[in-house]
């Protein structure tokens, strides 16, 4: 286990995993996820002292990540059964109607769908999903559908 997924599975831990409409709260691992990678949403539960903490081993940890997380997947247990949370965090390089392509730092290359549960975010106000253009930088979060990952969340810098 990497220290990215480590760090995700104590931040997506304490979040909730439902299914149905995209609410703030049935999206929150999804925020959470983004959060822990730098990108504040504004739909995330309140953050955790800890993470603040000067000196504190588990502050540092994911004050690390934030900074530093490029791409990463965990599975965590949620009222309504296992989920596994994908989040990559990069440069778009292609939009269509049903899908955008992200590229990390790292040379990493995914290819998100999305539909109706989708949510976009820009300066921590919704915004139309016409706002993600190629060249921006955003950071995905989602779930794994199969061999797919699904974006349920994208936030715009």
């Amino acid at each position: 286990m990497s220290l990215t997924t480590v760090g995700l599975a104590g931040v997506l831990g304490l979040s909730g995993c439902g299914a149905g409409a995209p609410s703030a709260s049935d999206i929150s691992a999804e925020a959470g996820a983004l959060q822990a990678v730098g990108f504040d949403t504004g739909l995330a539960a309140a953050p955790d002292p800890s993470a603040s903490a000067a000196g504190h081993g588990k502050g540092r940890v994911r004050q690390y990540l934030r900074k530093n997380t490029l791409h990463g997947e965990v599975t965590v247990q949620g009222k309504d059964g296992v989920k596994t949370i994908v989040v990559q965090r990069g440069t778009v390089t292609a939009v269509t109607s049903t899908s955008l392509s992200v590229k990390s730092t790292d040379g990493f290359t995914a290819t998100w769908t999305f539909g109706d549960k989708l949510k976009v975010v820009q300066d921590k106000k919704a915004v139309a999903v016409s706002t993600v253009k190629t060249g921006a930088e955003v950071g995905v979060a989602g779930t794994k559908d199969g061999s797919a990952d699904a974006a349920r969340l994208i936030a715009v810098k």
